[in-house]
């Protein structure tokens, strides 16, 4: 391990090995909580569901007592954008909830989300879910040895732009993982391309868009943990970590490593 620029932290080829063993616990995980997601159950049992299937894989849930969060996953629904605390509340038909997992193997972090519609929901809703869902793999497509880390950014704004009026949040970005679960440089999901650090073999990154239906402002609620839009707009939030190998792009949160999206998109897999 070794750093770079200001501090980014640049892994061994073990040690992205080891992230991709806690990336897989993390992409199972929520595999799992897809599955699970339903009318009629609460947030806290689809919690105990991510924290005894981490901990049974051997890893642990990297977000419980993460700066005092008390729980293994971030459940926010329908207009809270990320964060939210899992609890009493119950999940009813209409509903979207956004999924954020995190799990440490031999000290390694993974990190994903995923959001999940609770039976049928309106169209712009399941539109809403593809374009946040794509833009995330565009930014992804975008990363290229040699690159800048706001070619990624570009590339999720680009996107998001050209599917229509979307608000993008800008106060919360996705950032750099490995030995911790939030490390430098920050990726925004706006912004011009070929500035901020360069991308580096070793350097793993978490892209996260949070898309919403309206405004990119947002609120904190009392609780100082969940964020939701200021003018009570849906939102939906997708997010993997990634490398760069010397052979392509490695998705390790992404149980098939991301060959299949990357193939469509044209990028060449750099898995092992």
């Amino acid at each position: 391990m070794g750093l770079l620029d200001r501090g980014i932290e640049i892994k061994t080829p073990a040690q992205i090995d080891s992230m991709r063993r806690a990336g897989l616990v993390v992409g199972q995980t929520l595999e799992l909580l897809r599955g699970s997601v339903r009318a009629g159950i609460s947030t806290a049992e689809l919690d105990a569901i991510a924290e005894d299937n981490i901990r049974s894989s051997g890893a642990t849930p990297s977000f419980q007592g993460y700066q005092g969060f008390p729980a293994s996953i971030c459940a926010s629904v329908n207009d809270e954008v990320v964060h939210g605390i899992p609890g009493d509340r119950v999940l009813a038909d209409g509903d979207v909830i956004s999924i954020d997992c995190g799990a440490i193997v031999d000290g390694w972090h993974g990190d994903a989300a995923i959001t999940v519609a609770v039976g049928a929901v309106p169209p712009e809703v399941t539109e809403l879910m593809r374009v946040t869902e794509q833009s995330m793999w565009r930014g992804i497509a975008a990363a290229h040895l040699g690159g800048r880390v706001t070619d990624i950014s570009a590339a999720i704004e680009r996107y998001v732009r050209d599917q229509g009026r979307y608000g993008i949040l800008e106060d919360y970005t996705g950032h750099g993982i490995g030995s911790e679960m939030h490390q430098s440089p920050n990726v925004p999901n706006y912004g011009r391309p070929g500035k901020g650090p360069k991308l580096v073999e070793g350097l793993a990154l978490a892209v996260e868009p949070m898309i919403t239906l309206g405004t990119k402002d947002t609120d904190l609620l009392e609780d100082d943990w969940t964020v939701v839009t200021t003018d009570g707009s849906w939102a939906a939030h997708f997010e993997h970590t990634f490398t760069l190998t010397p052979t392509g792009t490695w998705v390790l949160t992404a149980l098939d490593g991301g060959q299949a999206q990357l193939a469509e998109l044209g990028v060449a897999f750099g898995g092992r």
